[in-house]
């Protein structure tokens, strides 16, 4: 049985999660809107990653014998100045959720929650991949900078992102 104070925090991380799904789908409109089709498709995946993290959560709550409780997500920004602001925004964007999932840890540690505190170490592992992943990702955009053809030759190759593929 889970207490209600760590299926609380772990509510609001199911809302974080799908806020990150929606804030990822929001980019890849914009990156669809300024014909970068590869790197809406990357935030395509991006975007159902998060969803798929937010399940994970949802039947942790679940088989805990917790409950979850959902509640509204607000709205993403939809708009950018560059390619390079929204990924510098995703980035940004992770460090928060990893900042939210180290409280989850702690939080579990203060509990004396142990199966909670394992569970959560997928996502302090995933979270390290995901500022990784975004990161990487920056630094490309600053080498092409506001060049046009690696900038289109980058938007290719980042539409070859799967899920799961990082």
């Amino acid at each position: 049985m889970i207490s209600e104070k760590m299926q609380d925090a772990l509510n609001g991380q199911i809302n974080a999660e799908l806020y990150s799904a929606y804030l990822y789908l929001s980019m890849s409109a914009y990156f669809e809107s300024a014909n970068l089709p590869g790197f809406a498709a990357w935030m395509t995946v991006q975007a159902q990653e998060e969803v798929a993290h937010a399940m994970k959560l949802y039947g942790f709550v679940n088989e805990r014998s917790g409950r979850v409780t959902l509640a509204a997500i607000d709205a993403p920004p939809a708009d950018w100045p560059s390619a390079l602001s929204a990924f510098q925004d995703a980035y940004a964007h992770e460090q928060k959720v990893t900042a939210l999932i180290d409280g989850l840890v702690d939080l579990a540690a203060s509990e004396k929650d142990t199966a909670t505190g394992v569970f959560l170490q997928w996502f302090v592992s995933e979270q390290v991949e995901e500022e990784a992943s975004a990161l990487a990702v920056v630094e490309k955009l600053k080498m092409v900078g506001d060049a046009p053809s690696p900038l289109f030759m980058l938007d290719k190759a980042m539409g070859q992102r799967k899920v799961g593929g990082g």
